[in-house]
């Protein structure tokens, strides 16, 4: 046999593996995970949007920004190392030993204090601590109760009905089985949103 026919033997071989390789991989299994994720999760999938008068309001999946209209009438997220930005999502890389993370929290839990005009020791860590990824949306229920105040105050509508906002958003058994209860603030100030157009 030629060197030429060993070559192209090689070649040939080198090419139907390609190919093979892109159809399964390529086109087989991306197809086989967007199948099984539009199954068994479909809402997720799809980015979890929320539609609100008929158009996507937010992601369930996403926390916002204080700064995107989230002021005093509105529940505030944990902070972000990301600044809330999708395309920058991560965590700020600091150890618990770093003196930079301390000072970032000490500076955290007295503008949260102040914000909710309480002593520093009733601030939740979930308050002052980011998430890995900095657009997780989920918090404490110890934290959403903590601004119900300031909330009820700047909307005029009452703790309790704000706190029973809370409540049907806050997550339980099987839902908290891996972790500690926690309340979706996205969700909530869409709820609270909705709660305040129906009252006008």
């Amino acid at each position: 046999m030629s060197s030429f026919d060993s070559y192209f033997r090689q070649f040939r071989t080198a090419l139907r593996f390609l190919l093979t390789a892109t159809v399964v991989l390529g086109l087989g299994y991306p197809a086989t995970v967007w199948g099984v994720g539009q199954l068994a999760a479909p809402a997720q999938a799809n980015g979890s949007l929320v539609p609100v008068d008929g158009a996507p309001a937010a992601s369930a999946l996403l926390a916002q920004s204080p700064q995107d209209g989230l002021g005093a009438a509105w529940f505030h997220p944990r902070p972000s190392a990301a600044k809330w930005d999708p395309a920058a999502s991560g965590a700020s890389n600091l150890g618990p030993n770093d003196p930079a993370l301390a000072t970032a929290m000490a500076a955290a839990r007295a503008e949260v204090a102040r914000l909710e005009g309480v002593p520093e020791s009733q601030v939740p860590s979930d308050a002052v601590t980011a998430s890995a990824s900095g657009l997780d949306p989920q918090i404490s229920p110890a934290y959403a109760d903590l601004q119900v105040p300031r909330i009820a105050q700047a909307t005029g509508l009452s703790p309790d009905a704000i706190r029973t906002l809370i409540v049907a958003r806050t997550s339980s058994g099987l839902e908290a089985l891996l972790g500690q209860p926690s309340v979706n603030v996205t969700l909530l100030n869409l709820d609270l949103a909705r709660l305040e157009a129906a009252r006008k």
